[in-house]
């Protein structure tokens, strides 16, 4: 029996506090579309990848109209690309043509696994294809990139990390008419997992099934608003015990979405992401959840014990709600999607250096971040480098999604629009880290690494 009561508070946290399904992600294996003529590879990936995905976003239009659920996005990822160009050589842009032309043809709004795994060396295709990253998303519209530098088993590819910091300012270089753009579709992964529907960064993994549904949900207005009711005066322990009440019923939404999607398209449903995916929309941020715990302003004091807390809260809930739990799961703080973080940055309440710390409790890392044009290629570098160590050492997933502003200042606004919001350019430490970074090498796994 359905309870009128548990109705009428979905309603109302779709129409008042910004819940929804943030995508639904088809993931794809491409292995079988390998070839030594890359002409005839990409025929292949054309054609899969179209015959899959044709009906997506038709059945996510249909299951939004049968629930009244927003499902905002529908989206594709694929076998990371490096490995097809390894078989096949030649230039890989035609790789990344290919699916965004298979984008546009079934309409979805990105199409993620223009990727190389890297974490403990280059292999055939993956050099190539990483140099060619800045203009495959120069010259594409839909199409996502990532790049695995590192992991808790192999350690860190410092080699990777030195051309990174070269391929993002690059990247944005190439894009600098559009706000540099590229960069923002751009991430450098450490434990990169193989299931996770979210973008930048989503791939298809070598593990996984030949085709699979993963849905992503979100709602950080919900758990915002759920907060607001409760007294100011109640322990964490009830805010805590609040918070995984919410990504509970969020949860079973996304797996009522995933089960349905995965029925109408005759796929297997593989995960729900249950992450708090923010956007640009006031009150649909992770920040003012922050706020509502009891912090003046997101970046203070405190601000990430109360981020661990709400981070393990949401999985706690989430785990009770489904047994299909993966991809990245928890608290995203992406910078120019996320307004409260926007305007904790604008006011100097929240630094990189307090975003840093933050992203070791919780999901991903240092996301959507604008720094000067101006800044050197090595700090980048650094930057990754920083982010994957800490990935490395708590085994978990962490990534960076820097975006050079080339030719704009510390204190300005790119604004990217829609869900990537804007983001102000924020100040970085200006000293030198040019003379590690040029050692190259390898950061040798860390001692939690032989766990057999």
């Amino acid at each position: 029996m359905l309870d009128t009561k548990d109705i009428m508070e979905t309603i109302t946290m779709i129409r008042e506090d910004h819940l929804d399904i943030r995508t639904i992600t088809m993931g794809i294996s491409l292995l079988d579309c390998c070839d030594s003529d890359i002409d005839r590879s990409c025929e292949k990936v054309y054609n899969k990848i179209y015959r899959l995905s044709q009906d997506l976003v038709k059945t996510g239009k249909e299951i939004e109209k049968k629930y009244s659920i927003p499902i905002v996005n529908k989206r594709i990822s694929v076998t990371p690309i490096a490995m097809l160009l390894a078989a096949s050589g030649g230039d890989p842009v035609k790789y990344a043509k290919t699916l965004n032309r298979v984008a546009k043809e079934v309409g979805v709004n990105f199409i993620g696994g223009y990727s190389a795994l890297v974490h403990k060396g280059f292999s055939a295709g993956d050099k190539e294809l990483i140099d060619s990253i800045p203009r495959a998303l120069a010259e594409t519209d839909f199409v996502c990139s990532s790049v695995n530098i590192g992991s808790t088993k192999a350690g860190i590819n410092m080699d990777a990390v030195k051309i990174m910091g070269n391929i993002v300012k690059e990247t944005a270089l190439l894009t600098k008419d559009r706000q540099c753009i590229g960069a923002a579709k751009l991430v450098v992964f450490c434990n990169a997992p193989e299931d996770n529907p979210f973008m930048a960064g989503a791939f298809h993994g070598v593990g996984e099934p030949d085709c699979v549904i993963n849905v992503g949900v979100s709602g950080p207005g919900v758990v915002r608003a759920a907060l607001a009711k409760l007294p100011k005066e109640a322990p964490l322990s009830e805010v805590a015990d609040l918070i995984k009440k919410t990504a509970f019923k969020i949860t079973r939404m996304g797996q009522l979405v995933g089960s349905e999607a995965s029925k109408a398209l005759e796929v297997p449903f593989g995960i729900i992401d249950l992450s708090l995916a923010p956007t640009p929309a006031i009150g649909d941020s992770v920040a003012y959840i922050l706020e509502e715990i009891g912090l003046e302003q997101c970046g203070t004091h405190g601000t990430t014990a109360a981020l661990a807390m709400l981070n393990d809260a949401v999985k706690k809930g989430g785990l009770m709600a489904s047994s299909n739990v993966g991809g990245l799961s928890g608290a995203f703080i992406p910078v120019s999607e996320d307004a409260g973080m926007i305007a904790a940055a604008q006011s100097g309440s929240l630094s990189i250096e307090k975003l840093e710390a933050m992203t070791a409790v919780c999901s991903v890392g240092l996301d959507m971040i604008v720094i000067p044009g101006d800044t050197p290629c090595e700090t980048i570098s650094a930057i990754i480098a920083d982010e994957a160590a800490i990935g490395m050492i708590n085994s978990k997933t962490t990534a960076v999604r820097l975006i050079p502003a080339i030719g704009h200042n510390e204190g300005e606004i790119l604004d990217f629009g829609g869900l990537l919001g804007s983001g102000p350019i924020m100040k970085l430490n200006e000293k030198s880290s040019a003379e590690m970074i040029n050692r190259g090498g390898r950061i040798p796994a860390p001692v939690q690494s032989l766990k057999n």
